[in-house]
């Protein structure tokens, strides 16, 4: 509690933050932890300065989009929801370029951090499984057994998805929670805002101006 106190402080005064201080705003902010008695933490702090502080946050973490720089990282422990992540890399990008396969990654965080999807990175992935092409991600129900055979592929996506559940950076997609690949135009695309073309895929947020690019 004495860093989270800290934590606030340092926001008021405009003063930088650890990584850590920053993880424990995020998850007081999410839980309505009280941080002063039975004041909420809400009223302590601006919703939009945490907006703001959290990708200042992720570009501590330094990312360059190449095999070269995967092949240089050792191979990751990964946790419960960064294995989720991975294989969900696995079966929707892994013949993509890295460039392509963190994007993919950056629509399933972005989905995490957004209230219309589930809170977590195994939630958002298996969202609608169960129901055969029902789901989000095709992988998971269209009946065909998840199997990983290429071994090479998963260790690349791997340190992606180690990356990107770390709080890896998310500046190729504009916020994006939604992909399709270029040979399908599906409804809802036709909704959305397109904010990039990185591959194969398409990239989609709600309500935003269409990127010029």
């Amino acid at each position: 509690m004495r860093g989270l106190i800290c934590a606030i402080l340092l926001l008021a005064a405009g003063g930088a933050f650890a990584e850590g201080s920053v993880e424990d705003i995020a998850t007081a902010e999410k839980t309505g932890l009280d941080a002063v008695g039975s004041i909420k933490l809400a009223a302590l702090l601006d919703t939009e300065a945490i907006r703001d502080v959290r990708p200042q946050a992720r570009k501590g973490l330094k990312i360059e989009y190449s095999k070269k720089f995967l092949a240089s990282l050792p191979k990751p422990k990964l946790s419960d929801q960064a294995a989720c992540l991975a294989e969900a890399l696995y079966f929707e990008a892994r013949g993509e370029s890295v460039k392509g396969q963190f994007a993919v990654a950056e629509v399933i965080m972005n989905r995490v951090d957004s209230a219309i999807f589930p809170n977590s990175i195994c939630g958002v992935i298996h969202q609608g499984t169960g129901r055969k092409y029902a789901c989000q991600f095709t992988y998971t129900c269209d009946g065909n057994p998840e199997v990983i055979r290429e071994k090479a592929a998963y260790s690349r996506v791997a340190k992606v998805a180690d990356l990107m559940a770390r709080g890896g950076p998310r500046g190729l997609t504009q916020g994006a929670t939604y992909y399709h690949t270029h040979g399908v135009a599906p409804k809802w695309s036709r909704k959305f805002a397109r904010t990039a073309s990185i591959g194969v895929h398409y990239f989609y947020r709600r309500n935003t101006r269409l990127s010029s690019n």
